[in-house]
């Protein structure tokens, strides 16, 4: 149905929009975090294995252990949700309607990164529940010689990249998250009104920078130790 001045703005869709870029927002603050944590690997296992620890105790003991850490994980799916579900609205509304009041067109929009933004963020879950399974609980174990060590993420990711097919999986798992950053960061800043001719220019190239350091920054881990850099 198309949006009308007496509908809630939440499920116009401009509010759609901004609440889906505000999603994204707090997403992509926490893959910039996870990966400022993640390069500590190349610090050694002490290091690394702090950094696991501190978050596990992070803000006891006014909260119980792994409390601030649980509360990051409900914050960030609940942004993961709405991000998800207002993808879903707009995708369904663009079906019904190619065009509302509020679209304008935007040559940008229809470049190949932004046709596969489904597909590649159904690759990115599939990457991240793999990367769930295989570094935090542990169910995944490519190399059968090794036993999963609780406490011990430094040797799990050691003994887990070694295996050149689970490098493969990171590899076109963190390229995916890229493309979508990439897509997502200049449309995000389209949404929350930064769509001024004299600043349009510097948008993509600004979103395309970003979205490399962070594709580059997380490949370095996997390919450091499959090529024998650390570990």
């Amino acid at each position: 149905m198309p949006d009308t001045t007496t509908m809630p703005v939440t499920r116009t869709s401009i509010g759609r929009k901004l609440a889906m870029a505000t999603a994204s927002v707090l997403l992509f603050i926490y893959i910039v975090g996870h990966l400022a944590g993640n390069l500590k690997i190349f610090l050694g296992p002490d290091s690394f294995n702090h950094y696991a620890e501190w978050l596990r105790v992070a803000g006891t003991p006014l909260f119980p252990e792994q409390g601030v850490l649980w509360l990051a994980r409900v914050v960030l799916l609940a942004a993961l949700a709405v991000h998800v579900l207002a993808y879903v609205d707009l995708w369904l509304r663009k079906r019904r309607a190619r065009r509302t009041r509020y679209r304008k067109f935007d040559p940008q929009v229809f470049s190949w990164t932004s046709r596969t933004m489904m597909w590649g963020g159904i690759a990115i879950f599939a990457f991240v529940l793999f990367h769930l399974l295989h570094l935090t609980t542990g169910d995944i174990q490519p190399d059968l010689a090794y036993e999963f060590q609780r406490g011990n993420p430094y040797e799990n990711a050691i003994a887990g990249f070694r295996v050149w097919w689970v490098t493969g999986i990171y590899m076109v798992g963190v390229i995916a998250l890229g493309m979508h950053l990439y897509h997502g960061l200049w449309s995000a800043l389209q949404t929350f009104g930064i769509n001024n001719p004299k600043y349009n220019r510097y948008r993509r190239p600004a979103a395309g920078t970003i979205a490399v350091l962070i594709t580059v920054g997380y490949l370095s881990i996997p390919l450091a130790v499959l090529t024998g850099v650390i570990g």
